[in-house]
């Protein structure tokens, strides 16, 4: 492995965090990562995306790949060392880093303790946001309906719950509609969706009739995966809402086409 470079010093005052953008935010939606900024940015923080992170290794991790896994977290280890946060814009990858490295590392003399370190220092955006900076209430303009979405991994593995709300509350002109069984799975759940298809679509389903019972314009949610899954099925039920990462509407920053809409120059690549 390559060393991974050094951080620059923060300033005062200001910790040093490192993005991790995310497999997701990087293929699919890199606006995820630039409202993940604009937010961390206002809140005090110095940025950096480090070139030399990769996925999270929750894919091999999830399937048995235990040695796949633990390369992908020592790698992971190395890039991230140097910062005084690591921050993600997800609670399936920030789970991944925060509680399975250390198991996945844990017979590794060498490299558990780093693992921990990591752990300690890593958070999911949100939570880190309002727990760690004390952001209380964003800048930012929604004239709009929402229904928001809890994802299994930051809900049940990271207590992602009430920090989005209490910041959602703060948009003006927005109108937070709780949904029914807002905590039920969408049926995504990474490789689950592959293994078990029928059962993935039967939950999918429930989650989309509960999602248009609000007559929601939006639907938000602080996983990409479970964003994708839930815009695509929409779609193909011919439903008007559209879906959009929490981050996104924190940081004002909508002119984006929606999750699942052609995005901007899409016609040009084809």
């Amino acid at each position: 492995m390559q060393p991974a470079p050094s951080a620059e010093p923060a300033a005062p005052n200001r910790p040093k965090v490192g993005l991790f953008a995310t497999c997701l935010v990087d293929l699919f939606r890199p606006n995820v990562g630039f409202a993940a900024v604009e937010l961390l940015e206002a809140a005090g923080c110095d940025v950096d995306a480090p070139e030399g992170q990769t996925c999270c290794g929750q894919p091999a991790w999830n399937s048995g790949d235990r040695k796949g896994a633990a390369e992908v977290a020592r790698r992971m280890i190395e890039v991230f060392e140097p910062y005084d946060y690591v921050v993600l814009p997800s609670g399936s990858c920030g789970a991944t880093v925060k509680k399975d490295y250390v198991e996945i590392l844990r017979d590794d003399s060498d490299w558990l303790p780093r693992a921990q370190a990591l752990s300690d220092k890593t958070f999911e955006l949100i939570t880190f946001l309002t727990e760690i900076r004390g952001v209380e209430g964003v800048n930012a303009q929604f004239d709009g309906v929402v229904t928001y979405h809890d994802s299994c991994s930051g809900l049940r593995s990271l207590g992602v719950k009430d920090q989005p709300r209490q910041l959602l509350s703060s948009v003006d002109g927005l109108r937070l509609r709780e949904m029914e069984d807002a905590e039920v799975c969408c049926g995504f759940g990474g490789t689950f969706c592959v293994k078990y298809p029928d059962i993935s679509n039967r939950m999918v389903s429930n989650k989309t009739d509960n999602i248009a019972a609000t007559s929601a314009d939006l639907v938000l949610a602080g996983d990409l995966g479970c964003l994708m899954n839930m815009a695509g099925k929409l779609s193909r039920q011919g439903r008007p809402v559209k879906a959009r990462h929490v981050a996104e509407i924190l940081a004002g920053m909508t002119d984006e086409p929606a999750i699942g809409e052609p995005q901007r120059g899409s016609e040009k690549r084809k």
